[in-house]
């Protein structure tokens, strides 16, 4: 019996770090990525980047769009044609300071991006919120 429990508790151990540790899918992204059809699909690329510039979030393709992770984090909402809409949906966003975090929900935030132009004017910006992100999320 002591061999079954402990059997059980490593398994659940082992459970629990592939659910909060799952793979980073580059190759998933990338894939969607090249067949997506997006009029803002270069701002999209460099908005991806300057996320993947942390080393500590990873990407995968969920809700059909690219998503980035340790905890669940962010995700391009890749529906809206007019920009790049940015959802931060892990609840430590809301106490991050930013003029281009919009909205006044109790556990999201978004941001957007109209054009390359604002991607690159606002990188140094979403850098920051990302690294501050992370960084209250392994608190």
């Amino acid at each position: 019996m002591l061999f079954l429990c402990d059997f059980s508790v490593n398994f659940l151990l082992l459970a629990r770090v592939i659910i909060m540790n799952p793979e980073n899918k580059t190759a998933d992204v990338n894939a969607f990525m090249k067949q997506l059809d997006h009029p803002l699909k270069d701002a999209i690329e460099a908005v991806r980047d300057i996320i993947k510039s942390n080393p500590d979030i990873s990407e995968r393709v969920k809700w059909n769009a690219p998503s980035f992770f340790t905890d669940d984090l962010a995700t391009i909402h890749v529906k809206a044609r007019q920009h790049v809409h940015l959802i931060f949906h892990h609840p430590a966003i809301v106490s991050i300071q930013s003029e281009f975090l919009e909205g006044d929900y109790k556990d999201r935030r978004m941001m957007y991006f109209e054009s390359m132009k604002e991607v690159k004017a606002r990188k140094k910006e979403l850098t920051r919120i990302i690294k501050e992100l992370v960084a209250r999320v392994k608190e």
